[in-house]
């Protein structure tokens, strides 16, 4: 049938009923009129307006109550869709019947009534010269359903004629299959029946009034697709319907293969997997290794992180699914954020703003309500309403991080640097850095700007490594500092890690209390006049250089006149490496020695292949040392004159040697350093301090008196004379100045070390089965043979082991050192095993 011969004949309006609250569709309808409800990333009443459109009704009022500015923003006048809109407000719910007659003086003529939240494809044209053959003063669409309890029933005579009703009726009660659509065709003599200014139901009143009085009111039963979306449950059906073709609908985006429907400007990597049937909204990303389909729709501007996994369900507009997440037929509201690992499993409902913390579990059917958090590891098996679930906290190991756009967005970066700048003394300054993303830079401004409105003055760095912006805190006695930079190994993440005024991460104490105003808003606000100023300070990269080599025997080092291969690896240490080594005396080969904006962060892959390289090049030229200094600026890889990759536990044995040998009185060491790190320091009468593990901890352990050293055996390597806070431009100086002052080669110094065989292991632990495991651990040790200073130490026959939880995901890390691999191996199996059965035990006793 053409699309003319579709039309009504003769002009008619048409009434969309977008009212309603849809309680029984929260938490999607918490923050959202249930018209507004997507259906293949378009709103249910959208469906209603094309439809409408499609069979000549273009003179449209909507009825709308609650939450009405969201319909209004959308739709405007209609003219985006082809229609007219006008808009009747009820100031107060006036029930089906009584909002039409509320919507009157807008209203001329007869005109058809239709749902704004339900779904159908029905030839609307059809039912209104079906009304007006039969010259009915009321027409209801009727449908026959199998299971018809939860609508309300009508009986019809042969000619249509509507001869009973009944509202949701019980089994005992059902007397037919064919149920209300809530669809009508009126004229308007109808409104003459219903009382003004109060409650009154088409359904339940005024068409049992009209049979009672005998008017014209007739059933027009239909075989046209329909569906009232009145729970989750059919939410997520009309979503398949749609999908499958069940229903005819107009399905944004580009039909790519059959059933693969795309938006404009989304990204689809090459390996990750589109199922059909599935819509992908526009902006949206899905990256490698993610499978999306069959029966999935994702919305606008939302992330499907690499090997995430959706079968079915729904995920909205700005939605983030991160890597390795699985949805199985659930929803996830607006903004949510399902981290890394996590699980939401069939008939879940998460609403908007929800975060999921990594390795979670949402249980089928489980309700989260907008803008809780679910914690790591968490199994959740009620639904979360009345609860706000707090984060574990703000800060992490590495300061305050999250995906960009997601947990971590310019307003979180405002109100963060309102946060800070509260908790410090109004004009005092900060000074700030960034690495070279566009992401650090946005966030850098933002904070600046929180701080600024405190009344604090930032002294912006712009590009600049780390450890310089740490240095220029500490020498310019600001009163703290901030360094904005891509997460190591997650580069859709962005740290922003704040530190004390000698250039340290901010203690805990101080963590607290920027925590405590964050979350209460509690800032102090300034009047213009008192604003902080924003400064760019002069010099900074100078009297960073100055101050390096003030820490370095510079005459041995350009006496020796060492050959070097430096990779900067696109990072900002370019900046400032090749005066510092010019000013040694060295001889450079310099590799990727500018700073890229789309390479901020090497990861594990990126990390190897540089190495590789770097090691042919030392030995083709004949380098005394190769340098790979990582973007941040804080971790230095070595390479020796052979072209041996340095592994970083050799390079802290190396230097302990080193520097205890040249007079230092104390090395700081993590309790999981291994124990060869004892008997090199005090071969030269230097004492060792054991720090528990992590940055923080052994900041400040090189804060300790009489540390001429602080490391651990990851690649972090602290000189405190020059600045408590690791430096890979100072490591690789003094990687230099071991050599020219040593009379051995760096392969020579590594060959020479002890033998070391120490195995890591992290074993998957839920939050809640922490404090069992560390019991358990503890319990199991022989009285006597275990330390307590980080987790729990336990000494073995030829070495020890040691169980620590982490702070920032739900695992247990596990160290084991014995005389051997195979010894080191099987002791750090036995620990993991002890792991895994106390967290087995532990879901055992709970379930």
């Amino acid at each position: 049938m053409s699309e003319g011969s579709r039309n009504v004949e003769g002009s008619m309006q048409a009434v969309i009923m977008a009212g309603g609250e849809g309680s029984r569709l929260r938490p999607l309808t918490s923050n959202m009129p249930k018209p507004m409800l997507p259906v293949a990333n378009r709103p249910l009443m959208e469906h209603i307006l094309l439809l409408l459109r499609r069979h000549g009704f273009t003179d449209v009022v909507a009825t709308v109550q609650f939450l009405s500015s969201v319909i209004r923003n959308y739709f405007g006048d209609g003219s985006d869709l082809g229609v007219s809109l006008a808009y009747s407000n009820e100031e107060v719910p006036l029930g089906t019947a009584g909002s039409v007659l509320n919507a009157q003086d807008l209203l001329a003529g007869p005109f058809l009534v239709i749902s704004g939240d339900a779904l159908t494809d029905i030839d609307l044209a059809e039912v209104v010269r079906w009304h007006r053959a039969k010259g009915a003063a009321a027409t209801m669409v009727l449908k026959r359903m199998k299971d018809p309890l939860e609508f309300g029933i009508v009986m019809t005579a042969e000619d249509g004629r509507i001869e009973r009703f009944l509202e949701k009726p019980t089994w005992g009660q059902v007397f037919t299959d064919t149920i209300n659509t809530g669809m009508y065709v009126l004229e308007p003599e109808v409104l003459d029946l219903i009382p003004p200014d109060q409650p009154y139901d088409f359904s339940s009143e005024l068409f049992p009034l009209m049979v009672d009085k005998g008017l014209p009111l007739f059933g027009f039963v239909t075989d046209a697709y329909w569906a009232d979306v009145g729970n989750s449950e059919a939410f997520l059906a009309a979503q398949q319907d749609a999908l499958n073709g069940r229903v005819a609908l107009d399905i944004p985006g580009f039909e790519l293969r059959p059933s693969v429907w795309v938006g404009e400007d989304v990204s689809v990597d090459a390996s990750a997997r589109l199922r059909p049937p599935v819509v992908i909204g526009d902006n949206t990303r899905v990256k490698a290794g993610a499978s999306v389909g069959p029966g999935t729709v994702v919305g606008l501007n939302a992330t499907v992180s690499e090997d995430a996994r959706l079968v079915g369900g729904v995920v909205m507009d700005r939605a983030h699914i991160a890597p390795g997440a699985l949805l199985r037929g659930g929803v996830v509201g607006r903004g949510a954020s399902i981290a890394r690992g996590a699980t939401v499993e069939e008939g879940a409902i998460l609403g908007d703003e929800t975060t999921v913390g990594p390795d979670a579990l949402i249980k089928p059917r489980v309700k989260v309500y907008p803008s809780r958090a679910v914690e790591a590891g968490a199994i959740v098996t009620h639904s979360v309403i009345l609860e706000k679930k707090a984060s574990r906290g703000l800060f992490g190991a590495r300061g305050v991080s999250g995906i960009v756009n997601v947990g971590m967005t310019p307003v979180i970066a405002v109100r963060l640097g309102m946060a800070y700048g509260t908790s410090l003394k109004r004009g005092s300054v900060v000074a700030a850095g960034r690495d070279a993303s566009r992401a650090a830079r946005t966030l850098k401004r933002a904070f600046i700007a929180g701080l600024n409105a405190t009344g604090v003055t930032c002294q912006d760095l712009e590009l600049m490594p780390m450890p310089l912006t740490r240095f220029t805190v500490r020498n310019r006695q600001a009163a703290g500092g901030l360094s904005v930079r891509t997460s190591p190994g997650h580069p859709e993440s962005v740290e922003l890690r704040l530190f004390e005024s000698d250039g340290t991460d901010l203690s805990e104490a101080m963590q607290r209390k920027i925590e405590r105003i964050f979350f209460r808003e509690d800032y102090r606000r300034t009047g213009a006049a008192n604003i902080g100023e924003l400064e760019f300070p002069p010099h900074a990269p100078e009297q960073y250089t100055s101050g390096l080599l003030g820490a370095i025997d510079v005459e041995a080092v350009r006496a020796f006149g060492p050959k070097v291969v430096v990779d900067y690896a696109f990072g900002p240490a370019s900046l400032v490496g090749p005066a510092i080594l010019g000013r040694l005396g060295s001889d450079v080969l310099a590799v990727n020695g500018f700073a890229d904006e789309n390479r901020p962060v090497l990861v594990a892959e990126d990390v190897d292949r540089l190495l590789a390289q770097l090691a042919g090049l030392v030995r083709n030229s004949g380098s005394d040392l190769g340098v790979l200094l990582e973007p941040g600026g804080e971790v230095a890889h070595l390479v020796d004159d052979h072209g041996r990759v340095v592994d970083p536990q050799a390079a802290l044995l190396a230097f302990t040697e080193y520097e205890s040998a040249r007079g230092a009185a104390r090395i700081a060491v993590p309790v999981s350093a291994p124990s060869a790190c004892e008997g090199l320091a005090s071969r030269h009468g230097a004492r060792l301090l054991s720090a528990p593990t992590g940055l923080p901890a052994l900041m400040a352990g090189a804060r300790a008196p009489g540390v001429g050293l602080a490391g651990d055996a990851e690649g972090t390597l602290i000189w405190p004379s020059f600045m408590p806070a690791p430096d890979g431009l100072m490591a690789c100086c003094k990687a230099l100045e071991l050599v020219a002052t040593s009379g051995r080669s760096l392969a020579g110094t590594v060959n020479d070390l002890p033998a070391v065989h120490l195995t890591r292991r992290s074993v998957r632990t839920p939050w809640a089965s922490k404090g069992t495991v560390m019991r358990r651990v503890a319990s199991s040790a022989a009285p006597g043979s275990t330390t307590l200073l980080d987790g729990v130490k336990v000494r073995a026959d030829d070495g020890w082991a040691l169980v620590v939880p982490s702070t920032d995901e739900p695992l247990t890390r596990v160290w084991a050192e014995a005389g051997s691999a195979a010894a080191a191996a099987v002791l750090a199996e036995r620990y993991v095993g002890l792991v895994e059965a106390a967290v087995a035990g532990d879901v055992d006793e709970e379930t």
